[in-house]
């Protein structure tokens, strides 16, 4: 037992002699002197890298641009989109219940806000049409905030909000609008030509439409249709083109004028409002969905791919109920 004792009090004596040895002035192994020039060697090493990491920030910020992108990944095609988008670009109502179309006129009068013919006034200048507004930089002077042309919402007539203040919607002629994403220094169309939208039944790929035979066929071959579920199989078949009904765009010629292009970006173009295109459904049919399908037609444009369904043409469902 003793020697046990005695082996503690030596180990205890030797934890306390490395913390502090009161006959060397050590501090866990090491002098003041010593550990000055550790802390020293330390705080020179990380100013050290402190200082290269400002530098190398501070030389990559020198050139960047404040106004426009220094390196962009120019899209062939840009990205389209609808308002009202609904609930995953579905557009479901009622015409007789104010509830389910309510909230569509409320995001439509936000979104149109911004473009009252009083506002674009005091804030755009009136554009010559079919022509750029190019506004270059003189050199290392830069010409900004740069101007923006009028996109007056009365352009929109019928679903502009003013003379039909619920868009259609209250009697089964609803408005969508459609604009076209921004891209800095953006060339939509050449030779005056602007881009335009046409709407009409979304059309599927070869793919898509093998895998809905499929399905079709493995349907029929399990299932025995009397004659009356035929007839409500065929009509159900109505194709979407019969379905959609005739159309009216506003403006009239569908299109995004050149004189809204380029885009120089938000910072650059504070005051930007892009173009929009109204399209009309005036006689949808009701009780079934409507697959539409919206798309740009450009001059300059690549058309959009099967693999991106938002590049130059977007698509939504419509559903109007009695």
């Amino acid at each position: 037992m003793s020697a046990n004792k005695q082996e503690d009090r030596k180990g205890a004596s030797n934890w306390r002699e490395f913390f502090w040895n009161p006959r060397t002035h050590e501090v866990m192994g090491r002098t003041a002197s010593s550990w000055g020039l550790i802390l020293l060697f330390y705080l020179v090493f990380y100013l050290f890298l402190a200082g290269m990491f400002a530098l190398t920030m501070y030389t990559m910020l020198l050139t960047l641009d404040d106004y426009k992108p220094t390196w962009q990944d120019r899209l062939t095609t840009p990205g389209m989109m609808i308002r009202p988008k609904g609930d995953q670009l579905e557009i479901t109502f009622s015409p007789s219940d104010v509830q389910s179309w309510n909230g569509f006129v409320q995001n439509l009068d936000g979104f149109l806000s911004p473009y009252n013919d009083s506002q674009q006034v005091q804030m755009n200048d009136n554009c010559l049409p079919d022509k750029y507004f190019i506004q270059e930089d003189s050199g290392e002077v830069k010409n900004n905030p740069k101007r923006s042309c009028q996109f007056n919402r009365t352009m929109l007539e019928d679903c502009s909000g003013k003379t039909d203040r619920l868009y259609g919607y209250s009697q089964g002629q609803p408005c969508v609008l459609i604009k076209l994403n921004r891209v800095i220094g953006m060339f939509p169309g050449k030779d005056g030509q602007s881009p335009f939208v046409t709407c009409g039944a979304k059309s599927f790929s070869r793919s898509t439409v093998q895998g809905l035979r499929c399905r079709i066929l493995r349907f029929i071959m399990r299932h025995t249709f009397s004659m009356g579920d035929r007839s409500g199989l065929q009509a159900g078949q109505m194709e979407d083109s019969d379905k959609i009904g005739p159309l009216a765009y506003f403006p009239s010629n569908a299109s995004f004028n050149l004189m809204y292009y380029p885009y120089y970006g938000k910072k650059a173009q504070v005051n930007y409002t892009q173009p929009l295109v109204a399209v009309k459904f005036l006689n949808a049919s009701l009780n079934t969905d409507i697959n539409v399908e919206c798309k740009v037609n450009s001059n300059t444009l690549a058309a959009g791919s099967e693999r991106d369904k938002f590049a130059g043409r977007v698509s939504f469902k419509l559903r109007i109920n009695k």
